[in-house]
């Protein structure tokens, strides 16, 4: 172990930003100043690879290429020092009891089996107290519970637990597979694994090669996305995926989403009972669902494929990053109402400020390896700091410090944007091309697709009525299709016989029916002017803002 860095100032800065880069890592003070911090001392070497905050965001930790540093932000002083150079994953456990590091595994040159990749450090004492072989890098941190009673580590098909971080012994359990079976999420009580009848809840379902779990912050529910990495059917190259929702009493269901098409995000309400999913071939929909998986409120579609919960739940961001805009839409959680529309162009990274008042939106490397750089936004809309990367340099990340629940309180929500000395972050409208034989005409507007509205899905004071489900509403627009369908046929009835009437008190040598001498022919012609009639009666009935079927 190298012996500890030096001491740091002893002012702590405000929220301070990490930005690391080929320029090297530093530290930003937050709002209001926006300043380089003088706390931290920039490292300017060009090989930082990690860094990683606490949960509570009194340590932070990082790898430079050469060793890995621990300093202490609330003290302002350095804590530990490890020669670690090839470290590439930092994480501390919940209490900042133990530091998880991890390095590219790499087997022995005569084929043995290679050193441990994965090791846990007491932070205190700068031991190290367990070394794992990790191969991969995707799960590579062991997970605990918030008190460290438990720590739980995946290794092939089992799962190891140990109790009170000591490593030295563990408890393992294992769940066998079977070929053709549905797979399925169990939830148990630990210690509590003796088989299916004694986990808390259960959910099985087939089409599904990978899942992703995502508990609620209460540890009460959790949302399962179950993934096949092939659309059978050839709707979508981006595979299937089915929304679950499992609780801890035992209740399950699967969320009906009502468009559809990917599921692109799905992330639960920091108060735990409500979670807003993204989803459906764009232009997307969002919706938020209640814990009885019922929709709450629609937002439409819209050029979208993240959402993202303020720290505090009162606020969401509906986004398009990667492949879109960079479109938001800020909106006040408790009315629905949208507070903002900011446009973050070419930003790879999104995230809130601990206050819950500001966001950090990035372009960072290898994403994209031009233009780097973040912004600072007041969640108004207003950009309150922007800075731009040396056209040859790069920037690879940017992180909050973290703060636990409750040092930030809740504040009301703003309308009106804050004041900002940077001018508004308002893109100039892309003009479309036009050929010059129409460039001095009148424009002529055009959408492939429609955009939905906004739509309050609960039911209204006063009213009993539950929103329809999924299926409830396609059974009511057929009910409503046969219904226009009978009326039509009446109406068609009515004129025949009108027509019928009139020609027989109609002089023969009015006007002749004009026939082809073929019946099968007239009868083609008579059928297909019945179609080109309803086509006329559907076209009126979408202009006059009625929802048609698919097949209409």
């Amino acid at each position: 172990m190298a012996p500890p860095a030096p001491l740091l100032a002893v002012h702590v800065c405000l929220f301070p930003l990490s930005v690391r880069g080929s320029e090297g890592l530093f530290m930003v003070n937050g709002p209001p100043s926006f300043t380089e911090s003088t706390v931290f001392q920039r490292d300017s070497g060009r090989n930082c690879k990690a860094v990683a905050f606490s949960k509570d965001g009194s340590l932070f930790a990082w790898c430079n290429g050469e060793k890995v540093n621990i300093v202490n932000v609330t003290s302002a002083g350095s804590l530990r020092s490890f020669d670690l150079p090839k470290v590439v994953c930092l994480e501390f456990s919940p209490k900042n009891n133990i530091l998880a590091t991890w390095q590219a595994y790499s087997a022995a040159k005569d084929g043995t089996a290679g050193a441990p990749n994965l090791q846990l450090y007491d932070v205190k004492t700068g031991k190290c107290l367990k070394s794992f072989i990790q191969k991969k890098m995707q799960n590579w941190c062991p997970c605990w519970a918030d008190d460290e009673s438990i720590c739980a580590r995946n290794v092939n098909n089992e799962v190891h637990f140990f109790e009170n971080n000591n490593f030295s012994k563990q408890v393992a359990v294992y769940v066998p597979g079977s070929k053709g079976a549905p797979s399925f999420v169990r939830l148990y009580q630990y210690p509590n694994f003796g088989g299916p009848q004694s986990a808390l809840a259960n959910k099985s379902f087939f089409k599904a090669d990978k899942v992703t779990m995502l508990w609620n912050k209460k540890a009460t529910a959790v949302l399962v996305i179950a993934s096949t990495d092939v659309d059978k059917t050839g709707a979508s190259y981006y595979g299937e995926q089915t929304l679950h929702y499992i609780a801890t009493n035992g209740e399950s269901a699967i969320v009906q989403l009502p468009k559809n098409g990917p599921i692109y995000d799905v992330v639960w309400n920091p108060n735990s009972v409500e979670f807003c999913a993204v989803y459906g071939f764009m232009p997307a929909k969002a919706t938020v669902f209640n814990l009885k998986c019922d929709p709450v409120f629609d937002f439409g579609t819209g050029p979208r494929n993240a959402a993202y919960y303020s720290p505090h739940g009162h606020i969401l961001v509906l986004a398009g990053f990667g492949n879109l805009r960079g479109q938001m839409e800020v909106w006040d959680v408790k009315n629905y109402k949208l507070i903002s529309k900011p446009v973050a162009s070419d930003s790879t990274y999104f995230a809130w400020c601990p206050d819950g008042e500001h966001i950090v939106t990035a372009t960072c490397a290898p994403r994209l390896r031009v233009s780097n750089g973040y912004k600072i936004w007041h969640y108004t809309g207003s950009v309150l700091h922007n800075y731009e990367v040396p056209s040859n340099e790069e920037m690879w990340q940017v992180s909050w410090q973290p703060f636990l629940d409750g040092v930030f309180p809740v504040k009301a929500v703003k309308y009106q944007a804050v004041p900002s000395e940077l001018p508004s972050a308002e893109p100039k409208p892309a003009q479309a091309y036009r050929p010059p034989a129409l460039r001095n005409k009148p424009v002529t507007s055009s959408k492939l697709h429609e955009d939905e509205p906004p739509q309050n899905m609960k039911p209204q004071s006063g009213s009993s009525e539950k929103p329809l489900s999924k299926t409830a509403l396609k059974n009511q627009k057929k009910h409503e299709a046969k219904k226009a369908a009978k009326q039509e046929a009446k109406a068609d009835c009515s004129q025949e016989s009108t027509q019928s009437s009139a020609s027989q008190n109609t002089p023969r040598s009015a006007v002749p029916v004009l026939t082809s001498g073929d019946p099968e022919i007239d009868k083609k012609i008579k059928n297909l002017k019945k179609k080109l009639k309803a086509i006329e009666q559907l076209k009126e009935q979408a202009a006059a803002g009625k929802q048609l079927e698919k097949n209409q």
